[in-house]
């Protein structure tokens, strides 16, 4: 629609960013379901917050209970749901936060979507790779052994293929290691690429 133009205000990402003492950006955490994304996403997100940094942590299945609740499972609607939290993520990144997403995201056309809508460096894909038998094995909600028994359709891993990102900027195997070590990892990342001040981080060593 060329009548609608895109309103750039006084106040930017830049100042907003500078304003918290951290440089805005999205983390988006993809990966089989099971193989760990909430949960790393949310313990990064607590060490962030007891920090001081200002974050916001966007789960697949709290979007589902108001902006994306007319959705459904089909291809098209799972699309369309990360369509939308991608351009959340982005107006929320632009308010100066650390956003942090959890969605499984099988494809890569999904995912690069999403990249596209950010500059560069503001995008950061982690691959949580978790091997599929361990996300089988913990199967927290049951899906596994319903896509098993055919109860699900077009179950990423079983039914339906994910993509294996081709160049994340970090891979974590939630199989290895402890969730400590794992988030200190994303720390150190992020501290090391500027988007916070390791300096804050010192009590969480």
């Amino acid at each position: 629609m060329t009548d609608i133009v895109w309103h750039q205000h006084v106040i930017d990402q830049a100042a907003r960013g500078d304003q918290k003492g951290q440089s805005p950006v999205l983390l988006w955490f993809t990966g089989l379901s099971g193989s760990g994304k909430s949960t790393l996403a949310g313990a990064l997100e607590r060490a962030l917050f007891e920090s001081g940094f200002h974050t916001y942590l966007l789960d697949g299945d709290n979007v589902r209970h108001g902006l994306c609740k007319d959705l459904g499972f089909s291809l098209e609607d799972r699309d369309e749901n990360l369509r939308r939290v991608g351009e959340v993520a982005k107006l929320m990144v632009d308010a100066g936060l650390v956003v942090l997403s959890a969605f499984i995201s099988p494809t890569l056309a999904e995912r690069e979507r999403v990249r596209a809508l950010f500059p560069e460096g503001k995008f950061i894909e982690i691959h949580v790779s978790t091997p599929l038998s361990v996300c089988e094995a913990r199967d927290p909600k049951g899906l596994y052994a319903k896509a098993r028994s055919g109860e699900i359709a077009n179950f990423t891993g079983i039914s339906s293929p994910y993509e294996q990102p081709l160049a994340a900027e970090l891979t974590i195997d939630t199989s290895k290691g402890d969730l400590t070590t794992q988030v200190n990892t994303l720390l150190d990342y992020l501290s090391a690429i500027q988007v916070i001040d390791g300096k804050q981080l010192s009590a969480l060593a």
